[in-house]
């Protein structure tokens, strides 16, 4: 799969990074015009602008789309957020009273990405990598399996920190290495599968239940996109649980259902309530959405 290569460098302060976005800044800003596809990469008057990365979805350690921002239960959200800025060659990172960045060492960490396009929140979608890359920056190089395992997604990934997210941008033979990866650090009990409760079934009694603000602590360790969805239904202000699933046939997320090869509307078809319990009937691994 031949990915658009762009070199430059990791830079934080003043945002705030999770286990699945971060800033970076290409040594050529003009290279973010490259960027293919409807959306363009928002970037500030120094050229830096946000990566969502490819394949992988992160609890959530600030969700603030439907109002006041939220977490997913502590510790494992900065978990995956400390490995992620580690990994990248951050040795230090200080957080201001805001939530952002307030410091790193070093101040800067040369890198590399490797996209095909931007999200509709114009972040550009990328895997990402550290150090260099012997191919010139701004043009195609080919990712395969030795390059994909350098990468920054695949180690988290692995390492059972994310869970895999997948949209149909991602080509099958990557996703595969992916979900590959995944299931290992599944059935190692790795990271977030020790504790998750996506396809057993997780007890939601309303918003606190699910977030950091309740009394749980790693017993609710959902899918984030799950998650998400469940705080969006919270936010219209209702806690019975009996809408929720109308609510997601509303929502009318289009995913491929990989081992049928059904096409799917509304995410209520792999999601079952059963009064306060919420479970998948798939694993992540196995759904392909057609848009973010």
């Amino acid at each position: 799969m031949a990915m658009l290569l762009i070199k430059g460098s990791y830079e934080i302060v003043e945002t705030q990074p999770d286990g699945d976005t971060l800033a970076f800044r290409p040594d050529k800003p003009e290279e973010w015009d490259y960027v293919c596809g409807p959306y363009r990469v928002k970037r500030n008057g120094a050229g830096r602008g946000r990566l969502r990365l490819e394949g992988i979805d992160a609890l959530e350690t600030h969700f603030g789309r439907t109002g006041s921002e939220v977490a997913q239960p502590a510790p494992l959200p900065a978990t995956a957020r400390e490995e992620l800025l580690s990994w990248v060659g951050f040795t230090s990172v200080v957080w201001g009273a805001d939530g952002k960045v307030a410091s790193t060492t070093p101040a800067i960490v040369p890198g590399f990405v490797l996209t095909r396009g931007a999200d509709p929140n114009n972040r550009c979608i990328a895997f990402a990598g550290r150090g260099s890359h012997p191919a010139a920056s701004g043009t195609h190089v080919f990712v395969d399996s030795a390059l994909l395992q350098s990468t920054l997604n695949y180690h988290l990934i692995a390492e059972g920190l994310v869970y895999p997210l997948y949209y149909r941008s991602l080509f099958y033979g990557l996703r595969n290495e992916l979900t590959v990866a995944a299931q290992q650090a599944k059935a190692a009990r790795k990271g977030v599968w020790d504790v998750d409760k996506t396809l057993s079934g997780a007890t939601v009694t309303g918003l606190d239940s699910i977030t950091d603000a309740g009394p749980v602590s790693e017993d609710m360790v959902l899918w984030p996109k799950l998650f998400r969805r469940l705080v969006e239904y919270f936010s219209l202000g209702d806690p019975d649980l009996a809408g929720f699933r109308d609510y997601l046939d509303q929502e009318a997320d289009n995913f491929l259902v990989v081992p049928t090869g059904q096409l799917t509307t509304g995410l209520d078809e792999v999601v079952e309530v059963s009064g306060t319990t919420v479970k998948m009937t798939r694993p992540p691994e196995d759904l392909v959405f057609m848009q973010d």
